[in-house]
């Protein structure tokens, strides 16, 4: 039986019978069982594949987004006192999402990226990065997410087979559990970091302050970005907007940036819009564009070139997305639009972290922390009603508060 930690946190509502229990497969539906067991034949292989070599070095499991990684990186650099490894010994296994940006966010680390997603849906992609993992031949092994996927994150501490695996107790609900049921039985101790909500920052430094036997205060995301912005098409100072989102229901409505983009740029800034290729934006009639002032980079920019763009803006308005995190760990004023569907989890930051250059805007609802299952709205197109609510003059103000 792995040791369960608990953290000075109150433990959540998790049976250690469900441990003593691993014959999951039989509850398994039979789609589920059948993929379950062509990567499990996959994952065993390369656990137990030969490796004839000293074991040495601490692989870091991070199979996570934009936001997650830069709420993780300040707590990436306590891990050499903590576990008493060089920053050279320390392996990042991150993902293609950051690939771009690790090796100027991860310098003096060993970093190894793999695309998530064929990971998670390809046997043979699955077989050849579970092999690479094992060959690294790790002494220890871990994983702190919170919100994670057992078959991804924890099959790859797993088929790690290093001498020590630690990860922390992550969010179960009854379609996971049985998944983590078995992988959590396989690792030999388990962090409680705090019921639900914690907040990821919070988290991360329970979980080392277990490992350290000691406690360590939490620590504000903060990123540096050498590279200067060039050849950029708009005259400073100018305004981010981030009005898309990978989830139609955080997107704040277009036309309410329309009217902060309008009130902006009467007061003398410019604008610029950002968001990735897949975050697709109905525009209203009176679209804005360079007629009025704006700028649109939607789809044209990569996670650099986004970076240096945040980084020089006078201030930044965001959903609740990655390049909200960016922008605050850059240092720019930001002005973040949030929901509640997993409200104080990931936004707003922690009171303990003190962060004068950023606004937390939401409306708070009785339904808060539905994980964005609303049964308010009659389709996955609509906009959730805890983030269509807020005002679009509390963000203009608040922005405007920031900047003066």
């Amino acid at each position: 039986m792995p040791e369960i930690f608990n953290s000075s946190t109150p433990t959540v509502n998790f049976s250690r019978q469900r441990f003593e229990t691993a014959w999951f497969w039989r509850v398994l539906p039979a789609g589920m069982r059948r993929r379950w067991w062509l990567f499990r034949v996959f994952d065993l292989i390369a656990r137990y594949w030969p490796v004839f070599a000293n074991r040495n070095g601490l692989l870091v499991v991070r199979m996570d987004g934009i936001g997650d990684m830069v709420l993780f990186r300040q707590a990436l650099d306590l891990h050499a006192d903590i576990f008493g490894v060089r920053n050279s010994d320390i392996i990042v296994l991150g993902c293609k999402s950051w690939a771009s940006v690790a090796d100027e966010l991860f310098k003096n680390y060993r970093l190894i990226i793999i695309d998530e997603h064929a990971f998670a849906r390809q046997p043979f992609y699955r077989f050849k990065i579970s092999l690479m993992v094992r060959r690294l031949n790790v002494e220890t092994a871990i994983c702190d997410s919170y919100f994670r996927r057992a078959m991804m994150a924890d099959s790859l501490v797993w088929v790690s087979a290093a001498n020590t695996n630690i990860v922390s107790l992550p969010f179960i609900n009854e379609p996971t559990r049985t998944e983590f049921t078995y992988y959590l039985s396989q690792v030999d101790m388990i962090i409680d970091t705090g019921p639900y909500p914690t907040h990821e920052i919070i988290r991360h430094c329970n979980f080392l302050s277990a490992l350290s036997k000691k406690p360590l205060l939490p620590i504000a995301p903060s990123v540096s970005w050498e590279e200067e912005l060039n050849s950029f098409p708009i005259n400073s100072p100018y305004i981010v907007l981030s009005p898309g989102s990978n989830e139609y229901g955080r997107r704040w409505p277009y036309e309410n940036y329309t009217t902060v983009a309008k009130n902006l740029h009467d007061r003398g800034y410019s604008i610029v819009i950002v968001g990735g290729q897949d975050e697709h934006i109905e525009t209203p009639p009176e679209q804005l564009d360079s007629s009025n002032g704006v700028t649109d980079l939607a789809g044209k920019t990569r996670l650099p070139e986004l970076i240096k763009i945040l980084k020089h803006a006078a201030a930044t308005v965001s959903n609740d997305t990655g390049p909200a995190h960016l922008s605050i760990a850059l240092g720019t004023p930001t002005v973040v639009i949030l929901g509640g569907g997993h409200f104080g989890s990931f936004f707003p930051y922690p009171d303990t972290i003190a962060l004068d250059h950023v606004r937390f805007i939401y409306k708070k609802m009785p339904c808060y922390h539905c994980f964005w299952r609303c049964h308010k709205r009659a389709s996955k197109f609509e906009v959730f009603p805890c983030i269509s609510a807020v005002n679009e003059e509390r963000v203009t103000d608040s922005v405007l508060e920031l900047i003066q």
